[in-house]
């Protein structure tokens, strides 16, 4: 049975705590076993009959120390485990952990590099939230809209794999650049375009008419898990979580980088424009709807960069000694084979200077930071992460209290909570 169910002692649930005089009181395991909880989440549900008093998130069944492994491997070699925390959209995770590095080790990246890097985080944007939106609808019982949303995030696989030769865990992202260059850029151009213009729209269409106004849909979302702006701000809620409660915080529109930076290529080219959707309501659907406007913004983001690619090369140069030379190099002259052998060997590669830093970036949750500690090695000392997850995932006792049970799948599905974002 997905459930153990049995009567909460007068310790667990005190009378101050409403209901009735304890013969009704419960306490309920939600999780990990039910389908809305992806096997990985457990939630204790203090119950008065069907009415939930208090909840209680459980964390910790993946075991994963992300960070610990962190310390022992190096700022490249350590991209094959960040990918492993959002896997809904592994490439954002590879975009934070290698800015905070590139920032630490003060590294400014190409153009060429700055656009495909910010293309693919949209694309991860909308790989993101199609799998909430879908999601959300699924453990609502709209089985359609969950297909429309999952057909769509088969597309952006494909772009993926094309562009850095993995399908699902890409490691594309280096110190100072790429894992490689695009094998060719036309074929991108038509792929992306082809997904933005001709696949895309249709499917949130799509989405919108099955859910928006689908009665059922509105019923269970409207008025339901509901947080005002001051206590998503004293919570330390960030992306469509905080948006949705009207907290105007967009670290892409804040704290600038890559094409959402003004003079991105040093040459005056102004920052992409983009508007970030806010919302007041602070519900379920107002933050199903959030989800659903940055995903038309990210479509708009990418038609404005995928024509004007620059050309040159997607890495730093090979001479910083942080990056592998180029291939041609390693099989015509000693120097670039013995820099790639220097980058390589596990106990060589390039030294960081001494120093801490933090770095973030707006992924499709919300904050999503890397703090690394510097000991002047050729890996981190310590690494610490800010995964949105985690940090939203606190605010659900607060959003589900005084709701029924069958609120939990729908509140749970609005968090967009990703498992592995919470054990570190």
């Amino acid at each position: 049975m997905p459930f153990t169910l049995s009567q909460a002692s007068s310790e667990v649930l005190p009378p101050e705590m409403g209901g009735s005089d304890g013969e009704n009181r419960w306490t309920l395991n939600f999780g990990p076993q039910h389908p809305a909880t992806h096997t990985t989440l457990r939630l204790v549900l203090e119950l008065d009959g069907e009415r939930i008093l208090r909840a209680t998130p459980h964390i910790g069944f993946l075991h994963s120390g992300f960070e610990k492994l962190g310390e022992h491997l190096n700022y490249n070699q350590y991209v094959t485990i960040v990918d492993r925390m959002d896997y809904s959209a592994p490439i954002y995770n590879e975009l934070a952990w290698h800015g905070a590095t590139e920032k630490l080790m003060g590294i400014e990246l190409t153009p060429r590099c700055k656009v495909l890097r910010t293309i693919a985080g949209e694309l991860g944007r909308i790989q993101s939230h199609l799998l909430c939106v879908g999601a959300a609808g699924l453990d609502l019982g709209a089985f359609t809209a969950f297909l429309y949303g999952f057909n769509q995030r088969e597309s952006i696989y494909d772009i993926v794999e094309y562009m850095s030769g993995q399908r699902f865990h890409t490691s594309w992202t280096r110190v100072g650049g790429l894992n490689m260059d695009l094998p060719d850029e036309a074929t991108f151009k038509r792929m992306v375009k082809k997904f933005v213009n001709e696949d895309m729209p249709p499917a949130m269409a799509d989405v919108e008419a099955l859910l928006n106004k689908n009665r059922i849909f509105v019923d269970r979302t409207k008025g339901i898990g509901v947080i005002s702006r001051e206590e998503a701000i004293d919570w330390s809620l960030t992306g469509p979580m905080a948006r949705a409660s009207g907290v105007r915080r967009d670290i892409r529109k804040d704290e600038p980088y890559l094409c959402f930076a003004d003079n991105w290529d040093g040459q005056g080219a102004p920052a992409v424009d983009f508007k970030v959707p806010v919302m007041s309501t602070g519900d379920v659907y107002a933050r199903y709807l959030v989800r659903l406007e940055e995903m038309k913004q990210s479509l708009s983001i990418i038609r404005q960069l995928i024509d004007i690619i620059p050309g040159g090369p997607v890495n730093v140069s090979p001479e910083g000694k942080e990056v592998l030379p180029p291939k041609d190099q390693v099989f015509s002259s000693i120097e670039g084979l013995i820099q790639h052998f220097e980058l390589i060997m596990t106990n060589r590669g390039f030294e960081a200077p001494k120093g801490e830093v933090y770095g973030c970036i707006e992924s499709a949750i919300g904050e999503l930071g890397f703090y690394i500690v510097s000991a002047g090695e050729n890996i981190p000392w310590r690494v610490w992460t800010r995964p949105p997850c985690y940090i939203n995932y606190q605010v659900f006792p607060k959003l589900i209290e005084g709701h029924m049970i069958s609120d939990v799948v729908a509140v749970l599905g609005s968090i967009n909570v990703i498992a592995a974002e919470l054990d570190r």
